[in-house]
Formats: structure tokens, sequence, C-alpha cells
């Protein structure tokens, strides 16, 4: 009997990396689903309250067109059938109907610092989903983290990640990043400002001093901005052209293909900032370039889909009795007597 696979998918760079993920597992029935929950976050995306998660707004729009889009089977919350494996990009949240399954969990992008919401959630036990992916891999309910970089594995586990469950496969949608000239975008030689979804997420941001410093930066070179998909466009447009009149604003596209053909790259806190340090660009960013340098995603001439099916594939041989979540006990056993991944 051929194993069933779920990908659980969430925003459109994740959907995408599920997808290449599943191309590499011929011979398995893949199956996917957009991001799910249970209890009172599952009420409130019923309600269509987290606009700016992976749970709602315009991140399941984005997953269902493009599942829709590649005529993707698709099997919602996965109530259909009886599943052999579990692939997600997200542990922020873990649904209970996957939580004695085989379970990989994806890296995406880039983590959140651990600001002050990180560290409460680590010490009073909050939701993960509070401190946004500076919690990723806390929950300890999957058997394998497939991670960008050597630099990310040891980040995990000084958070507490358990070393043996952590696998350096790179990121299926950063480890390729030169690709990124080869594109068919119109514009050339401008400053590219791509921006964050801050204040949706309940952080601070003030946007009128981020646009006046990105226009002094410029300094009467011609500017694109790029929105994040979760911003709430209306309002971040109309601020821009309060400041910038003339500046194209650009609400979907290829990130990577913009940034491609700046000159100049200015972020808030994004994942894209990993692609104009790879390509070289005059970068300005909330974040530590030095720190990014460190982190980036090995580039491995976009083989990590192949890698993370090589593990679902070990994973899905490994008995059910040597991983590690499944065991209230997997403490106590000699380590010996378990899977390590991290090999």
């Amino acid at each position: 009997m051929t194993e069933n696979i779920l990908f659980i998918c969430g925003s459109l760079n994740q959907t995408i990396m599920m997808h290449k993920i599943a191309r590499q597992l011929a011979g398995y029935d893949c199956f996917f689903t957009p991001f799910y929950a249970d209890g009172p976050e599952d009420f409130a995306a019923q309600m269509g309250w987290p606009t700016f998660s992976v749970l709602g707004g315009q991140h399941l729009e984005a997953t269902r067109s493009y599942l829709a889009s590649n005529s993707l089977p698709m099997d919602v919350r996965g109530q259909g059938r009886k599943y052999e494996l579990i692939v997600t990009c997200s542990d922020l949240i873990v649904p209970k109907n996957i939580r004695r399954n085989r379970i990989v969990l994806v890296q995406d992008g880039i983590t959140e610092p651990e600001a002050w919401l990180y560290e409460a959630v680590k010490r009073f036990k909050l939701p993960r989903y509070l401190a946004n992916t500076a919690s990723l891999g806390f929950s300890d309910a999957y058997d394998v983290f497939c991670v960008g970089s050597e630099a990310y594995r040891q980040l995990f586990i000084g958070k507490g990640v358990r070393p043996e469950k952590i696998a350096v496969t790179g990121m299926p949608n950063l480890d390729d990043l030169v690709r990124s000239h080869a594109n068919d975008f119109l514009l050339h030689e401008y400053v590219l400002v791509a921006t964050s979804p801050l204040r949706e997420t309940f952080r601070r941001d003030d946007r009128g001093a981020f646009l006046r410093k990105s226009m002094e930066t410029a300094a009467g070179r011609p500017l694109v901005f790029k929105l994040h998909p979760t911003e709430n466009a209306e309002r971040a447009e109309r601020e821009i052209h309060r400041l910038a009149p003339e500046a194209p604003v650009y609400m979907s596209g290829n990130v990577n293909h913009m940034i491609a053909n700046a000159s100049v790259v200015i972020t808030q806190q994004s994942t894209c900032t990993f692609v104009a340090v790879a390509l070289g660009k005059e970068v300005h960013t909330n974040l530590d370039i030095s720190e990014l340098k460190r982190l980036m995603p090995i580039q491995n001439g976009g083989v990590s889909a192949q890698k993370i099916a090589g593990l679902c594939r070990r994973l899905l041989h490994a008995p059910m009795s040597l991983l590690q979540h499944a065991h209230k006990d997997y403490r106590a056993r000699p380590r010996r007597e378990r899977v390590d991944f991290s090999e």
C-alpha cells in the first residue's frame, strides 16, 4: 500500500516549499492543506479575525489559489485519510490530529529576534505563536527539524532544541539565490524598499520615520516599494504616496527578482534581506548584517527539497518505537535507542 503524506501549507512561500518537497517524493500519495488549528485559534480563524496570520487573510487566499492553479490534491485539515507522515513549516501550532504522526518540520525563513515576548513564552509556557518564529522548534512534537545552515542549527540548539532532531538541509526557496538574476522584472537600478507587517503583528513601527529615512538613503535615486503580503496595503500605499507620490508600490510579485534588479535594498525585518546580502547588494536594514551573513542559508544549487525528501523517506522507514515525540519516557531512553537525524 502506498504511504500517504500530508503537507501543511501556510504562507505562499511555505506552500511553494511544500510543493517542491512533494515533487521529490514520487511514489507516495501527497496531499495538501492550508494551515489549521484547534480550539480558540480555530474559532478565531473561522470568525475571520487573524487576517495577518497563516490561518486566514491573504495567506489563506494565496495558498488556496496556488494549490488550485497547480492542481494539487487537497485534504483540508487532513481529515480525509490516515497519514504515515506530516510535513509542515511551522510548529507554532500543532493540530491535535497530527500529534502522534511522524512529523518533519522545515524552516522556511529568518527567525524573529528573541524579544520580551520570546522570553515570556519560554518562561511561562504561553502559546508559541505569541513570539512568532522566535519560538520555532519549541514544540518538540516533530521527529526531524530541517534547518537552513549549520549556524541556524547552533542557534536552535542554544534555544533548547534537541541536537539529534536537527538536520542541516538548506531551505528550498533560499538555496539557489543567484538564479534570481534570471528574471523578467522590467525595472532596473533603483532603490528597493521591502516593508514588514510589524503593526499587523502588534509590534512597534514608526512608518513615517522609516519612509523618510528610505528617501534620505535613496538621495534622489528612483524608489520602488514592495509591501509584505499581510500588510494593510491601502494604508501602506497611502502613507508612501504622501511622501513619494511617484514611487511604484507593488503588493505582489517576486521580491527576489526585484532585489536582483535593484542597486540598493532597504528592509525592516524580513527574510528577503538574506537575498539582498547573498547577491551582494548595498543593504540597509534593522537587522544585524554580520549575523545574517553568519546564518545565511546554504547555497547548494537548489537541492534542499531533495535532501528533505530523503529524510522523509528515512523517517517513514524508522520504527515508531524509536521515534522520540511519541513516547513520554524518551528522555530516559539511552541515546543509542533513538534515531539521530543530525548525522
